[in-house]
């Protein structure tokens, strides 16, 4: 997608709240893969991602940074925790798994779209062949004899969706689940070792025509696909256009000078995920996967710890370093009502269903975003994630008593509505400064 990085910090803004200094370090790093493409090939080869390392409390808008930045331009992305690798006792996964992982999200991504330009074509055969198990079921049902006509009625009930829900049976392949030889580690099908070798068992299944369609769906429309040229483009995407999240980094940095016990275990898995982001070839059962042009975006909170108290190796691999503000009460405005999937319209959506219209006033907005950012102060700072114990708090009762045989309604939340339902909260916070 050609955008420039003003655009993908728009498409950002609809997400995620301030954080201008993050939001404009990822959108140059985008632009940048946009403009590496256009090069020759000895010049794309010179020129390797600026990896960022972006350092703010929880709950600001780190991860969700950079998983919309990757759905925003369809790129392979995974999000992995650092602290995984320190584990005691933790076997099967190394560092490696994180290239294993981001190959199977590419390789996913890939058969989607493939799986789109071949659904029409794939539809068509399996309305027919859903056709004639419907007829075939009402033939010995009723002993009738299926013409064209009564074929042509069934396919037009079909497509509006009529037989949904009725049952038939359709003969599926008994795939044998694969087993773990390691726990977290490889999965191996003994199926898979003989090939075809054996001949593939089938078993009879009664499921819905709904849930048939769907399975008959995938079955066509893998056999319409190339799945050699799906891996081949699986692969030169995650090499070209993944992105890694490194979440919580912060936790496997050695803090100051101290050397022993956890430090080392710390320094060793630093030193684990060096090459990976240096650059490296990990071997997947899609092909080798060369990680020098892959975008790693490394967080954490860094409260205890601090950057510099990386390796200097590691460090020298993130270069771009940006800070994440804490969330003011304008924030929270901003968030409760200014993003496109706001808390509020989501509540307002799902108690819809039970024929409750919730309309939330500027003052109950004011209100709750002041709430939540007193509790942050008080205690734990969690961000953004606070709206959701602040919100689900206020609407406890209204959603608790919706539902059933309770008529339709509507609920307005104003100051007065948020001061009943959190005062008791709001204060006990307060109390909290002063004990010790």
């Amino acid at each position: 997608m050609d955008l420039s990085p003003k655009q993908i910090v728009e498409q950002l803004d609809k997400y995620i709240i301030g954080q201008a200094e993050a939001k404009k370090a990822v959108a140059i790093a985008l632009r940048n893969r946009y403009r590496r493409s256009r090069l020759t090939k000895a010049e794309m080869d010179e020129i390797t991602p600026k990896n960022i390392i972006m350092k703010g409390p929880t709950g600001v808008g780190k991860t969700e940074i950079a998983r919309r930045l990757a759905k925003l331009v369809g790129a392979p992305f995974i999000k992995v925790e650092a602290t995984k690798y320190t584990e005691v006792g933790y076997v099967g996964r190394d560092v490696e798994s994180m290239i294993r992982d981001l190959a199977e999200c590419s390789v996913r991504l890939v058969k989607e779209e493939r799986f789109k330009k071949v659904m029409e074509k794939a539809g068509a055969t399996v309305d027919m062949r859903l056709v004639k198990l419907l007829a075939e079921a009402r033939k010995m049902d009723k002993g009738e004899t299926p013409d064209a006509i009564f074929e042509q009625n069934l396919l037009e009930g079909l497509k509006k969706g009529y037989y949904d829900n009725e049952v038939i049976e359709l003969e599926v392949i008994d795939a044998p689940k694969p087993m773990e030889l390691v726990p977290g580690g490889a999965e191996i099908s003994i199926g898979s070792i003989f090939g075809d070798f054996l001949p593939k068992k089938h078993k009879r299944r009664k499921i819905t025509v709904k849930e048939a369609r769907q399975r008959l769906l995938d079955e066509e429309a893998d056999k319409l696909i190339d799945k050699d040229a799906v891996n081949e483009e699986a692969v030169r995407r995650a090499e070209q256009e993944g992105i890694i999240f490194i979440d919580e980094i912060d936790k496997i940095a050695a803090k100051g000078t101290s050397s022993g016990g956890q430090d080392v275990s710390r320094e060793g898995v630093q030193r684990d995920i060096l090459p990976i982001v240096e650059g490296s070839t990990v071997v997947t059962k899609y092909g080798p996967i060369k990680t020098d042009y892959i975008l790693f975006i490394a967080a954490g909170a860094f409260h205890v710890s601090k950057v510099s108290d990386l390796i200097p190796e590691l460090q020298g691999r993130f270069p771009i370093l940006v800070e994440l503000d804490s969330l003011t009460k304008k924030d929270f405005i901003e968030i409760l009502t200014n993003t496109t999937n706001a808390i509020t319209k989501q509540y307002s959506t799902l108690l819809k269903v039970d024929g409750v219209e919730l309309e939330f006033k500027q003052d109950a907005i004011e209100e709750i975003a002041a709430v939540a950012e007193d509790m942050n102060a008080t205690s734990e700072d969690i961000g953004a994630r606070r709206l959701h114990t602040v919100m689900e708090e206020l609407l406890e009762e209204v959603s608790f008593n919706a539902g059933g045989n309770e008529p339709a309604r509507k609920v307005v939340v104003d100051k007065a509505f948020v001061e009943n339902k959190l005062g008791v909260e709001k204060k006990t916070k307060d109390l909290k400064k002063y004990i010790l």
